[in-house]
């Protein structure tokens, strides 16, 4: 179960996050990294507008005040202060007085979803337009007079693309990689539960003390985010072990995980026994070259293998994509069921080590070392109870079984999945067998 105080941070940051206007870059993405700096300590970075990155330029900034659309007697039929989804992303600067008959091709609606704003960006094109919902566009559709037709925006080529980055820095060098996308304005799923998911899962590792890994944060605009990161820091690829894509991980349907490119690389065997010891059957999805920034980060040139854990996953939805991804269809408690995972998949990522015997030849003497239980014969072991390390009771088949795998070559996953005993179980009585003297980490 979450701590209630976490739950009442998740609520106040969907809360706040959630009205802000973001998109690729603007005042939206830089207020809403100021919030998550009072949360960890991230630092930003900008890029400026006009910059080459790989086979990208990172383009103007974009900035917007406001827009709608009114009748002759100056009724707001639409209006970006209602909702930020009403006007299209990046849209240029526009001041009419149109027809319905000119305005319909620059509308878009949902007539399956009758109640819903759509969202739609046109970022590497200058255009505009508006999202509707039907009852709008209809009301639009019966003005037999010229509407005033506002986006009060502009493109500044003189602006920047902000990153949000925290580094945290391990006992070793080599970097596991989480990655969430800020460009998303009101949708709760997609992706304020990303955002929101990264930033605990950070302060989480910050609180547990130094970790084994290096762990590198990226708050970033989907898309030309990661491209422009990885461009300008080029020197993380080969240092890079793999990663986590974090969004849409706040719906209410079943979990699941989108793999590495690589499907069975070591991302995907630590989600994989996440899931197993928590006894949650995900839905599963293949890697394809589509979808999120795990498509960016696996491209050629860079293959970071990174997977996504979700919980209703993009296009996967009804919602996806449109106003009805409220506050009322993302929860702190359900953010916290996908949270819950992504702390394990860390744990198993940044404890994960191979093992070897400290003795010649073999099977070590363990009642010499309060490890065996004081009676033999049995056919059923009572067991080893260690109270000094997390109160576990672990059994003497999954203790034998760590000894037995200590070869040098087999590291604590290999062994969690071997053995069908729970990671975390293996951990601690690999730790115990350490300080007994009987293992060494590789």
């Amino acid at each position: 179960m979450t701590d209630p105080r976490e739950l009442t941070l998740i609520r106040e940051l969907l809360d706040e996050l959630f009205p802000i206007a973001r998109s690729l870059s603007g005042a939206g993405n830089r207020a809403t990294l100021d919030r998550l700096a009072s949360v960890i300590p991230l630092k930003t970075h900008e890029i400026p507008c006009g910059t080459e990155v790989f086979d990208w330029i990172v383009p103007e900034e974009w900035r917007i005040r406001g827009g709608w659309i009114a009748t002759a007697n100056g009724e707001r039929i639409v209006d970006f202060d209602e909702n930020n989804l009403h006007v299209v992303g990046y849209s240029i600067p526009v001041n009419h007085r149109l027809l319905f008959s000119e305005l319909e091709p620059k509308l878009h609606w949902l007539p399956e979803m009758p109640h819903a704003i759509p969202y739609r960006t046109t970022y590497y094109n200058k255009d505009w337009g508006f999202c509707v919902t039907q009852e709008q566009y209809q009301k639009l559709r019966g003005s037999t007079e010229p509407l005033e037709v506002v986006i009060d925006s502009e493109l500044d080529a003189s602006g920047s693309l902000t990153i949000g980055e925290l580094l945290i820095p391990g006992r070793k060098d080599d970097e596991i990689l989480v990655s969430t996308y800020i460009c998303h304005p009101s949708m709760a799923n997609d992706n304020l539960s990303g955002v929101i998911a990264t930033t605990l899962l950070a302060k989480s590792i910050i609180d547990s003390g130094q970790p084994s890994h290096t762990w590198r944060f990226l708050f970033v605009p989907e898309t030309i985010g990661p491209i422009a990161y990885v461009s300008n820091n080029p020197d993380i690829v080969d240092r890079t072990l793999g990663g986590l894509v974090i969004t849409c991980c706040g719906g209410p349907g079943k979990l699941g995980y989108k793999k590495t490119f690589k499907g069975n690389h070591l991302v995907d065997r630590a989600i994989e026994l996440a899931f197993r010891d928590f006894k949650i059957d995900p839905e599963r999805y293949p890697f394809c070259p589509t979808g999120s920034d795990e498509r960016q980060y696996s491209s050629p040139g860079i293959r970071i293998p990174v997977a996504t854990i979700c919980k209703d996953k993009y296009h996967e939805y009804a919602q996806y994509h449109t106003s009805e991804d409220n506050l009322d269809f993302v929860t702190p408690e359900q953010i916290g069921e996908a949270l819950k995972v992504y702390r394990e998949v860390q744990m198993i990522l940044d404890s994960n080590t191979k093992i070897a015997s400290t003795v010649k030849g073999g099977e070590p003497r363990l009642g010499a070392r309060g490890l065996y239980p004081s009676t033999g014969g049995s056919n059923k072991q009572p067991g080893v109870t260690n109270r000094s390390r997390d109160a576990l009771e672990y059994d003497l088949d999954a203790m034998m079984w760590v000894l037995f795998l200590a070869d040098g070559d087999h590291d604590l996953v290999d062994i969690a999945e071997t053995t069908g005993v729970a990671y975390s179980d293996i951990a601690i009585i690999s730790n115990r067998l350490e300080e007994s003297g009987l293992i060494v980490r590789v």
